[in-house]
């Protein structure tokens, strides 16, 4: 599947999974507040070696990466599990990872599975409380 049809498949998935398809756009566009506003004020991101809790930790995380290891990647994810546990809350599971300019697809090093945790506040505005990810395959 293309990255294309991947974002597709995100924004026209249910609600709670919009919220990846916000992260996805703010990444191409390397605006970590955008990113930032798609988590709960006092949400957590787990990277492997790495734990940020709270919106505005996130955003400076996020701002720090955009201008060294991040500038001018994409990331890709396409949801393989989705869980809607209530109302209020889904679960996501996704295939994806970082793609550098000019890739398509990651590169086997960067591949992830992720979980996000979203959550409804207010009547429609879904946002991240918890995402982490690992990577997609243990070397022997």
């Amino acid at each position: 599947m293309s990255t294309t049809e991947q974002q597709n498949t995100a924004t026209d998935g249910p609600p709670a999974v919009q919220a990846i398809a916000r992260i996805t756009e703010a990444w191409a566009n390397n605006d970590a507040s955008a990113f930032a506003s798609v988590f709960t004020e006092d949400a957590t991101m787990i990277l492997p070696g790495v734990y940020v809790k709270g919106r505005e930790a996130i955003a400076e995380f996020m701002s720090k990466g955009y201008a060294g290891p991040y500038r001018g990647t994409r990331v890709t994810g396409t949801p393989v599990d989705v869980r809607v546990i209530g109302d209020d809350l889904t679960i996501v599971v996704t295939e994806g990872g970082v793609l550098m300019p000019g890739e398509t697809e990651p590169d086997v090093s960067r591949r992830i599975k992720a979980t996000w945790v979203v959550v409804r506040r207010g009547k429609s505005d879904w946002q991240l409380a918890a995402y982490h990810n690992a990577p997609a395959e243990q070397s022997a």
